[in-house]
């Protein structure tokens, strides 16, 4: 019991400290300006690969900027082309603690959660993550109001295999 308090009272006191110093949150909403071009509302179409079959999808993303520019709240919603919901996300994007990486956590409607990687790349935006069959990895471009998003798997990291492609444009 008497660890928990001390450890309880440390993290106050080192919360506390980041709270009085301004440049603390001033260095991670710079980094998260560079995730700016995500923010607004998406729609458009896509499709994902289940075994040999693609299945076709209409979708939006909402991605918002939250607590004064220090973290984005990006929520999904994918429906099949008979407007029965087949996929529904929510994330929390968020700066890490080195300076130049992300904190991304993800939850899925069929009560899946996760820490997946985030990384800008050039030109685009990465993220990912392994499970024990291999890696999955999505890159996001942003052009002129469109976001191309496209996914791939790999057993070993090496050889790539598409198994999702997606195309929204911005309403607002």
């Amino acid at each position: 019991m008497k660890v928990f308090i001390i450890f309880g009272l440390f993290i106050l006191f080192a919360l506390n400290i980041c709270a009085q110093d301004p440049s603390v949150a001033a260095t991670k909403r710079s980094e998260m300006s560079k995730l700016s071009s995500l923010v607004g509302q998406w729609k458009g179409t896509g499709w994902i690969k289940s075994g040999p079959k693609r299945e076709f999808f209409n979708g939006t993303e909402t991605v918002q900027s939250k607590i004064d520019g220090l973290a984005l709240l990006i929520e999904g919603k994918f429906a099949n082309p008979e407007g029965i919901v087949t996929h529904e996300t929510l994330a929390v994007l968020s700066p890490g603690e080195k300076g130049g990486d992300y904190r991304f956590k993800t939850y899925l409607a069929n009560g899946i959660s996760g820490d997946q990687y985030f990384k800008i790349i050039p030109n685009a935006f990465e993220w990912g993550f392994q499970f024990p069959g291999g890696n999955i990895r999505y890159t996001i471009k942003i052009e002129n109001d469109t976001w191309t998003e496209t996914g791939e798997f790999s057993r070993d990291a090496k050889l790539w295999i598409q198994t999702f492609e997606m195309t929204l444009k911005k309403v607002k």
